[in-house]
């Protein structure tokens, strides 16, 4: 017997119901035309649920409100013309306008950058054929199978309505009491517990269109894709302690960093591959592709890189674009279509909806950064806030009175693919959708044994918020059926006296070979560029070796900011001033990616007794970045109590500190 209808059998529990009284039968399904098929417009369930959710709150985004967003291109480097007539997708060369917004999903336009969370990540091209939406994350799955769970997740995840918080956090117990009764969202809770949550830099993430979707070609014949941002810099993330004294330090740590990025010069850049496959193919898949908790592992399709996105413009003004921008996934263009993934299919109506509600108007599509960039018209009138002025008698179609007035076009116009659907309408999930915990597995097995560390304290972090301990036990009974090392681990870290049960599954768990692809080390770049670096300097530092370590680490492609116990900067050795771009207490070490520091002896035993240049080199050490030093610098870690180690390197040494930058020193954490 479901949970559900369990509690529903006690007395006191009031039934379920539409919001006309109406019971409700099946809260965990829409309505579909077949198990696999696409969602009925007729589930009036589902469209109160979801309107009502969509209008909670105005102006600001339900969802993902804390966002950066910047101008940019889109060029094709490979034609797909086999498999589509988007002419994005098959003009070689051919340089698009973008707009493209990464955001937090939980927190308030007021919240901090860097929290746990998964980062939206949605580029609106303004192609030649209308506006094309591709709205996504920076991960390849989600947490729910259905749409008609959208706004019980976002509910359980969000701050709790009797108290107010908390705010852009998951450790709490709404939402781990959603998990624990929702076992398909252990994929997700793998990737959100991983470092992919923590990001160094929004120009350092993936993108993800998540849903299979489709392309059309000129014969109508219809090729499966999925759609993949790879950042050029490749994948960084901070670590827990890190991120946490980031917040602290700079809430605006990841907009500044893209602000800064853009205004030097250094565009952000993503190549966007596609994996493409066939309906023959997706049979002999182990999984559903159209199940949103699985993702198509490279190795079984590999990846195809068919163009770049480059960020070269950051918007005029941050209300009237990055604030006013509208993105919907039904924004497609002839030659690409939806899947049947009951999650998209939810997506097509609820983002439009959303938008009517957040920006007042069914005229939103005319504010500057939402109009495309074609030539549009069509005979929809008047509305709050219609900007344009219409001219002519007619207003709809067909008409024979106006041979201007716009028209139909079977030649040029959106068609959909031509699929058969059968099956008995009903509210029931595909059993292709009940396995839950394969590719959870899988993930966390691939991952090295430092993210894999990281995972399990992560959710001994999170477990150790939540006050309710069958919560606790119910999450470390799923987590058997993924990994029984990680779940003692878990255990452990949060006193259980016992292993809890693991609970009945309904299907059996399978051991998929690991990705390699899945890990965030093995996606690093060997490389500085994108990276920033601090050096430490005081009264009676060497100017010489300041200069020395400035010219390599610029050559790198790191950016540099000199630290010093004053803004007002500091008397070197040889009599100058040196000014500086920080001041030690406001600029903590959590900042950068690694660390110099060039002190003399009388410098190293002046900082030594300030708590602010110990806390510098301390969580530069603990946070496992290299640290650079000469002889002052060497004492003042001496008196701080760090250990040396391979990770901290003589500014002698330039080419080693500089190999030891790129990365950070894995084995001093374990």
């Amino acid at each position: 017997m479901h949970y559900d209808e369990r509690m529903a059998n006690k007395n006191t529990t009031p039934l379920l119901t539409t919001n006309q009284g109406l019971p409700v039968a099946d809260n965990q399904n829409s309505l579909r035309a077949s198990p696999l098929g696409p969602t009925l417009l007729e589930d009036f369930i589902l469209r109160e649920k979801i309107t009502h959710f969509d209008h909670e709150r105005i102006p600001e985004r339900i969802v993902h409100a804390r966002g950066s967003a910047a101008h940019g291109f889109f060029e094709l480097t490979k034609s797909l013309e086999t498999y589509t007539t988007a002419k994005i997708l098959t003009e070689v060369a051919e340089k698009t306008p973008v707009f493209a917004r990464i955001s937090t999903v939980a927190g308030g336009a007021g919240s901090v950058d860097t929290p746990r969370d998964v980062r939206g990540f949605a580029v609106k091209f303004y192609s030649k054929e209308g506006n094309w939406d591709l709205v996504g994350n920076n991960i390849p799955v989600f947490f729910i199978q259905d749409a008609i769970k959208f706004p019980d997740l976002i509910h359980a995840v969000k701050m709790e309505p009797d108290r107010g918080f908390p705010q852009s956090a998951t450790g709490h117990d709404t939402f781990w009491d959603f998990i624990s009764l929702t076992p398909e969202a252990m994929h997700m809770v793998m990737w959100i517990m991983s470092d992919r949550t923590l990001p160094r830099s929004l120009r350092m993430i993936e993108g993800f269109g998540v849903h299979s979707f489709r392309l059309l070609n000129k014969a109508g014949e219809s090729t499966f894709v999925k759609f993949h941002w790879r950042p050029k810099l490749g994948l960084q993330s901070t670590i827990w302690d890190e991120t946490v004294k980031i917040a602290g330090a700079d809430p605006d740590f990841h907009r500044r960093d893209l602000f800064e990025a853009i205004t030097a010069g250094d565009f952000p850049e993503w190549d966007l591959a596609v994996q493409l496959f066939s309906q023959e193919e997706a049979d002999r898949f182990p999984f559903d592709h159209l199940d949103a908790t699985k993702l198509i592992p490279e190795e079984l399709v590999p990846l195809q890189v068919i163009g770049r996105m480059v960020l070269n413009r950051w918007p005029e003004n941050f209300f009237a674009e990055t604030e006013q921008v509208a993105f919907c996934p039904s924004h497609i263009l002839p030659g690409i279509d939806f899947s049947n993934d009951p999650l998209l299919q939810g997506r097509l109506f609820s983002y439009l909806d959303t938008q009517l509600s957040r920006l007042g108007s069914p005229n939103f599509h005319q504010i500057p950064v939402n109009a495309p960039k074609c030539p549009f018209s069509n005979h929809q009138r008047d509305g709050h806030m219609q900007m344009g002025q219409p001219k002519g008698r007619v207003a709809y179609e067909p008409n024979s009175l106006s041979e201007e007035s716009p028209r139909e076009s079977p030649s040029k116009g959106f068609h959909s693919a031509a699929v058969e659907e059968v099956g008995a309408k009903g509210r029931i999930r595909a059993e292709s959708f009940a396995d839950h915990y394969s590719q959870a597995r899988q993930f966390y097995r691939s991952q090295t044994i430092y993210e894999q560390a990281h995972i399990s304290s992560a959710l001994i972090f999170e477990l150790s918020k939540v006050e309710h301990p069958h919560i606790r036990k119910a999450i470390v009974g799923h987590l058997r059926h993924i990994e029984e090392d990680l779940a003692r681990r878990v255990a452990d870290g949060l006193g259980l006296a016992a292993m809890p049960d693991a609970p009945p599954t309904l299907a059996a768990v399978q051991d998929l070979d690991p990705s390699p692809a899945l890990q965030i080390l093995g996606k690093m770049k060997d490389t500085l560029e994108g990276r920033a670096i601090a050096i430490l300097i005081a009264d009676g530092s060497d100017g010489a070796v300041i200069a020395k370590m400035k010219k390599a680490i610029g050559t790198a492609g790191a950016k540099i900011k000199i630290v010093a116990p004053k803004i007002s900067g500091v008397v070197l050795a040889d009599g100058s001033l040196t000014e500086a771009d920080g001041q030690l207490a406001g600029t903590p070490s959590v900042l950068f990616d690694a660390v110099v520091v060039v002190l003399s002896d009388a410098g190293a035993n002046t900082l030594a007794k300030d708590s602010a240049a110990i806390d510098f080199v301390r969580d530069a050490f603990n946070h496992l970045k290299a640290i650079g030093v000469d002889s002052g610098g060497q004492l003042l870690l001496d008196k701080a109590a760090i250990d040396n180690d391979a990770g901290i390197i003589s500014v002698q040494d330039m080419h080693a500190f500089i190999a030891a930058a790129k990365t950070r020193q894995w084995d001093r954490g374990v």
